[in-house]
């Protein structure tokens, strides 16, 4: 009977000790009374608001569509590998936001899931907005599709509209490495790609790096942009198409000199549209206060072939350009106008639209340079630009050599890379903002270039 009682006890106890465990764990697989493990595989498509914990690390599976209205909250510290296998996709959809809202301590980082991370390991990330475009797509006008097979039966990948203020959230202090592939030829997706993006969107302390196409593109749009970094990418680390009319300040570009795409790599790109038409509206960006790296530390330097130009102004854009530096490339500006309405008829307009003025242009093989209209001509050749740059009310400056823009470390390939100028550097002072173009809403600074001496704004959240 003595045995039967304690054998029943210890029954008793184990059932009760089960029991306990079973309540402490309160049904999750957690053991922390938080509710259910969450979900950190994105596939598919985010239908309602979903927010992204800090400090996780999530994959990103195939193209992810953001539907229906959808916010996408990212939070600080969150982690985003784009799977290599399925070439991971996040694609934020006309009506729907992304708010990855980071912070200098703990940035947003968009990267590769391969342990030997390279560029092209995924898709980058594509926003698609309701602004205006010059674009059209089967037929209606204001309407693009986006480039590198995104868009689907549910037009899920088309942008455009007639409202410049719309808000697709949120990219601040955030990081996208390895990015883009060639879907096609001339169909590909970038670091980071713009669809006719309103300037209701806020974009702030952004850095594209290693993207396998260009780091940066706008198709049409109006978002106005801060503090943004393209570092080592493979085509253009700023390209603007299809009517974009943002604004952009304090921006870096900054090349491997071994590393260019076959099309030919630039700093800046910028079109109206692919046939250099007069449709409306046209590419009217704004940029101030840019440093573009290109890939020659001094003139006998070579590097890749398929470096060309550091702004590459054609097809009748009438983009404009205050305060910066381009420094370092075969060509440092060359205004095109070979194809469509000739670029250079944007500049010698009664009220001109396109306008370069403070800039300073350093140690490029050819600094300056024009491609006339072969079927319309102007009567306008290379003198005449360069005439244009070196008018006294421009304020431009000339240097030979890189050297002379007396950057503190421009050309380094690592962490001691500094974009600051140093004491006696011309880019110190010779900055403007008297003109209507940059009169309002950017920040007046006396210098050019993206830094000033002793900044640190592309410094702690950055990685090179």
């Amino acid at each position: 009977m003595k045995r039967i009682s304690l054998l029943a006890t210890a029954a008793i106890l184990l059932a009760t000790g089960c029991r306990k465990i079973e309540v402490d764990d309160n049904g999750d697989s957690n053991n922390n009374n938080n509710g259910p493990t969450e979900n950190l595989i994105l596939s598919g498509k985010i239908e309602a608001d979903r927010t992204l914990k800090t400090d996780n690390t999530y994959t990103l599976k195939s193209i992810m569509y953001v539907v229906n209205g959808a916010k996408l909250t990212i939070e600080p510290g969150v982690t985003i590998q784009g799977e290599k296998a399925s070439r991971g996709t996040l694609v934020i959809t006309r009506g729907t936001q992304i708010l990855a809202n980071g912070t200098a301590e703990k940035p947003i980082v968009f990267t590769s899931s391969a342990s030997s991370p390279a560029r092209g390991d995924w898709g980058g990330i594509v926003i698609c907005g309701r602004a205006k475009t010059n674009n059209s797509f089967n037929g209606v006008a204001g309407v693009g599709e986006v480039e590198g097979g995104v868009n689907n039966a549910e037009g899920l990948g088309l942008y455009g509209g007639a409202d410049d203020n719309d808000n697709s959230g949120i990219l601040k202090y955030v990081r996208v490495e390895y990015a883009g592939y060639a879907y096609l030829p001339d169909k590909e997706l970038n670091g980071i790609t713009f669809c006719a993006v309103g300037k209701g969107t806020e974009v702030d302390y952004v850095q594209v790096a290693y993207a396998n196409d260009d780091s940066f593109e706008w198709f049409g749009g109006s978002v106005d942009c801060k503090h943004l970094i393209a570092y080592k990418g493979l085509d253009d680390d700023f390209d603007t198409d299809n009517g974009f009319s943002g604004r952009v300040q304090f921006a870096i570009g900054f090349r491997d000199s071994l590393v260019a795409d076959i099309s030919g790599s630039n700093g800046f790109e910028s079109d109206n549209d692919a046939g250099g038409s007069a449709l409306l509206p046209q590419t009217s960006a704004v940029f101030s206060n840019v440093t573009l790296i290109g890939p020659r530390e001094t003139t006998a330097n070579i590097g890749n072939s398929n470096y060309k130009r550091g702004m590459h102004l054609r097809r009748n854009t009438s983009l404009s350009v205050f305060n910066s530096i381009v420094m370092g490339w075969p060509t440092g500006l060359l205004v095109d106008a070979s194809t469509g309405t000739p670029t250079d008829l944007n500049i010698t307009a009664a009220t001109p639209k396109m306008i370069f003025e403070n800039n300073i242009i350093a140690g490029n093989n050819t600094q300056i340079n024009y491609t006339a209209n072969a079927t319309a001509p102007t009567g306008w050749a290379a003198a005449d630009l360069i005439a244009y740059v070196n008018r006294p009310a421009g304020g431009n400056s000339v240097l030979a050599t890189a050297a002379e823009a007396q950057l503190t470390a421009p050309f380094k390939y690592d962490n001691s890379v500094d974009f600051n100028p140093a004491a006696g550097s011309p880019a110190l002072s010779g900055g403007g903002f008297v003109n209507a173009k940059v009169a309002s809403w950017f920040t007046a600074t006396t210098y050019r270039g993206a830094c000033n001496a002793g900044d640190t704004w592309w410094k702690t959240w950055t990685r090179f």
